[in-house]
């Protein structure tokens, strides 16, 4: 199966730089204006995250088609990380720890990264047993999506912050039901 896993476009959130994970952001009108220009293939079924930005970025590239939308794909809860960037939490202790782990204590009244990374895969691999007769999916999602997603089934295998994905781009990958394939970095 032909696979695309897409990151939504650019928010005002991300062109800041905070981490933006429940909140429920739209596109902005540079992220729009950047969409507007791309071109992914054609695909028979198209999965998104129920978050607004990852909607809007599903009706701009795949205009004739409704996403079927998939809970479990949305971004990580980042707690009282939520809507800060590194400026406003280099002076949180909290925040200097959780860097100093490597990213793995869980979020401040948030979601752990290990909990988010079992979500994502888990609703992953639900979605492709659903349809293993289809030649083709998108998946419109978030970067933690896809970087859960490729850490855990892509070849070579790579740790997961090394599948980050700029907004509005992602890779197009082959599937065969065990495994993802990359083909080519969109």
């Amino acid at each position: 199966m032909k696979l695309l896993l897409i990151r939504h476009g650019e928010t005002a959130g991300n062109l800041e730089k905070r981490y933006i994970g429940r909140t429920d952001e739209p596109l902005c009108k540079e992220g729009i204006a950047q969409l507007s220009a791309m071109r992914y293939p054609a695909c028979e079924l198209l999965f998104c995250s129920p978050m607004l930005r990852c909607i809007q970025t599903a009706g701009i590239l795949f205009r004739d088609q409704k996403p079927c939308i998939c809970d479990d794909f949305r971004e990580c809860d980042f707690g009282d990380f939520e809507g800060r960037n590194y400026t406003e939490l280099q002076s949180d202790p909290r925040y200097q720890k959780w860097i100093d782990s490597g990213g793995t204590l869980p979020f401040p009244n948030g979601e752990s990264p290990a909990q988010f990374r079992q979500r994502c895969t888990n609703a992953f691999l639900g979605i492709m047993q659903q349809c293993s007769h289809a030649a083709s999916a998108a998946l419109i999602v978030h970067g933690g999506t896809i970087m859960s997603i490729l850490s855990g089934y892509a070849v070579p295998q790579r740790s997961y912050f090394d599948w980050q994905t700029e907004n509005g781009h992602g890779w197009l990958c082959e599937y065969d039901h065990k495994i993802i394939t990359i083909l080519e970095k969109l």
